[in-house]
């Protein structure tokens, strides 16, 4: 096996995913510069702030058993047991739709308190009883790609990802000049009802796709899902909640950390003397236009961690060294050129997109700053990946939260004595300690 090979799935699946990962982020960018002047930078920052509330829901309800339903079904290409996959799939899909109803259940229910004691912002809770009808949703579309990504057919999820962004971002623009053309005044509201109404279509393109794979490979109707012995399920179950619920546990808390970090920023800005508009107005900025710009070329690494995990576990699994090996060194390699050439790109031309694109001087000052962000996340991603693929996700799993606790530690204290620039500093301490930490965990394949 040969990471070079033209009909090597890692080479066709990336360029599927690297493709769509680009017209998505492509068409999510122009739709957040229309967001931030529409609603105005303290509008971005009441936006971002229910992003920890949907992460982590998505981390209760569906990411283990993504994961879980990916490898349990990646041996169908070789066995040709559809059967058993579809049994998988179905299992794992009612198992995540229970949690994702009660997940959604006590978002709605619970919004005030979460806005006010949690997200520290009574104005996010309409926000929230709006995505909570979103959760179900996700976890459908979750749990159909978990499994067209086990049998490395890459184009069905990039599909709902596509379709996802074109639905959100037109059902927004559908809205806003609806609300014109009546006097009416929009408000942010409107961003979330679109994001809900683009879940509602990746997960109509999810079950079409999924109901004609199996139409094509399993002649008979889907019967059997419901003749199969109870005992079965309850094996499968078994099965697929060993590898879950870890998982499932280590999101759950690298999200919570990550919650906390993103809830905090606005607060501590406080503490160094702004006021809540401005802190507010400051996190938009910082999260909803200069991160988005700077994470815009991951759509290429993303796209070859998601499928560099299995051609390593596969490797790793027939004791294949040389594989790995140059797995690891072009990741490092390429990883590293790949960063070298955005970071002077976003360094020489910062200014000129913040002010062109944002009209925002402060979000050209962060862009000139995050720019030395990107080799190091470029290496660290696909380290990752490699990591994860041999089997070593608790390693992984320390790292991430080891970054985390030291952004956690700029947060707390950097930001109340230097304001946003310590939380700057912070993101940069962090990749790099992350870095570090799984070059040198591939040590001896290097």
């Amino acid at each position: 096996m040969t990471l070079l090979r033209k009909n090597n799935p890692l080479i066709t699946g990336t360029i599927i995913l690297t493709i769509t990962g680009f017209v998505s982020r492509f068409i999510g960018f122009f739709y957040r510069i229309f967001l931030s002047r529409i609603f105005g930078a303290e509008g971005m920052g009441i936006y971002q702030l229910i992003s920890p509330v949907l992460a982590l829901s998505f981390s209760l309800t569906v990411a283990g058993m993504q994961t879980a339903i990916s490898k349990y079904v990646a041996n169908e290409t070789i066995s040709k047991d559809y059967r058993s996959s579809a049994m998988h799939l179905f299992t794992g899909f009612v198992i995540s739709m229970l949690l994702s109803f009660l997940c959604a259940l006590g978002i709605y229910h619970y919004a005030d308190e979460i806005a006010v004691h949690f997200l520290l912002e009574e104005r996010t809770a309409p926000l929230l009883r709006i995505i909570s009808l979103s959760i179900p949703m996700a976890t459908v579309h979750s749990c159909v790609n978990g499994y067209f990504y086990g049998i490395r057919k890459t184009a069905v999820p990039s599909f709902c990802q596509l379709a996802e962004q074109v639905i959100r971002v037109g059902s927004v623009y559908a809205i806003y000049y609806f609300c014109l053309q009546r006097n009416m005044v929009p408000t942010i509201s409107f961003a979330v009802v679109g994001l809900v109404i683009g879940e509602s279509a990746s997960m109509i393109v999810s079950l079409i796709a999924v109901q004609m794979h199996f139409a094509k490979i399993v002649p008979t109707d889907y019967g059997f899902l419901l003749k199969a012995p109870f005992s079965n399920y309850l094996e499968i179950s078994k099965r697929l909640l060993t590898l879950a619920v870890p998982l499932t546990l280590n999101r759950v808390i690298i999200n919570f950390l990550q919650s906390v970090e993103a809830i905090f920023i606005p607060n501590k800005l406080m503490l160094y003397g702004y006021d809540n508009a401005t802190s507010l107005s400051i996190y938009g900025v910082l999260t909803g236009m200069s991160l988005p710009l700077i994470l815009f070329p991951n759509a290429i690494t993303n796209s070859i961690c998601v499928l560099l995990l299995p051609i390593v576990s596969e490797a790793d699994a027939v004791s294949n060294t040389a594989t790995i090996k140059k797995a690891v060194h072009k990741s490092i390699r390429y990883g590293f050129l790949l960063g070298v050439i955005f970071t002077l790109f976003f360094l020489f031309t910062g200014n000129f997109l913040g002010n062109l694109l944002y009209q925002s001087a402060l979000a050209g000052n962060f862009i000139i700053i995050l720019s030395f962000l990107c080799p190091l996340m470029y290496i660290a991603s696909t380290l990752n990946s490699i990591l994860n693929g041999l089997g070593k996700t608790g390693l992984t799993f320390l790292y991430s939260m080891i970054s985390l606790l030291v952004r956690l530690g700029f947060v707390f204290f950097g930001i109340p004595l230097w304001g946003i620039h310590g939380y700057l500093w912070g993101l940069l301490t962090s990749q790099a300690v992350q870095t570090l930490l799984c070059m040198f965990a591939v040590r001896k394949y290097r």
